[in-house]
């Protein structure tokens, strides 16, 4: 059994180009195109190999849960750049860098390793849309014209990725702060970042973001006010009883 497609994202100063490490992800491609309902549970891996030989390699090992709207995941702080960059750390040899990943697929769901139907691709303002994707994609650009006028990357593979995420950070924000859960803001938070460093224009979704953001810190305060009120009175109930 496999995992579907599968390819490493790279990140040499983090998914917000602001980082002091190597970031690596384990990315399923074009998540939409599968067939609807699909899981894997995978245990994954990531060596940065160190090429001199008896020294220690940088490994790094997770258990997830990928899924259509979550097909991305990895380690944010993989090794640290100075370490990376040391002379005679022997993880950089004359410029080359080798990274082994290893999957293993622990408990399927969903009829993933079933042939899928090829699937017409529409090609919109450069970006390889499935059929069932076109309303959204249109719609997307029809609100923000100039989403995508910075976007750097020429691959269409590449181009597809930034697209399918932005297409699922759209649909999380579009619920209500009261439906998105803590994990899914900071999920959020990650994967925008992501996008906007490929050179989308994410201002209006940034804001989005901010909005639920500031609505579920209002929420954890009045919870904490009222904890702390209800702490008061049994404070105050002890001493009474003293």
């Amino acid at each position: 059994m496999v995992l579907a497609r599968k390819s490493l994202g790279a990140f040499p100063r983090g998914v917000d180009n602001a980082s002091c490490f190597l970031s690596l992800y384990l990315v399923v491609p074009n998540p939409e195109s599968l067939p609807s309902g699909w899981r894997r549970h995978a245990k994954f891996s990531f060596t940065v190999v160190n090429q001199i030989p008896g020294e220690v390699s940088q490994l790094r090992e997770i258990q997830y849960w990928f899924d259509q709207k979550d097909s991305m995941q990895g380690f944010q702080s993989m090794i640290r750049l100075s370490d990376l960059n040391a002379r005679d750390s022997g993880f950089l040899v004359n410029g080359e860098l080798k990274i082994v990943a290893e999957v293993d697929v622990l408990e399927v769901v969903g009829e993933l390793d079933v042939p899928v139907v090829a699937t017409d691709v529409v090609d919109i303002n450069g970006f390889q849309v499935l059929a069932s994707q076109v309303e959204s994609v249109n719609m997307l650009f029809e609100k923000h014209p100039n989403i995508a006028s910075n976007v750097r990357a020429k691959n269409s593979h590449l181009r597809t990725t930034y697209l399918n995420i932005l297409l699922s950070l759209t649909e999380i924000l579009s619920k209500s702060p009261e439906e998105i859960s803590n994990s899914d803001m900071v999920e959020a938070y990650s994967a925008l970042r992501f996008v906007i460093n490929a050179g989308f224009k994410l201002d209006w979704l940034e804001k989005a973001l901010k909005e639920a953001c500031e609505i579920r810190i209002k929420e954890i305060e009045e919870k904490l006010s009222d904890l702390t009120e209800k702490r008061a009175d049994m404070d105050a109930l002890l001493n009474s009883l003293k």
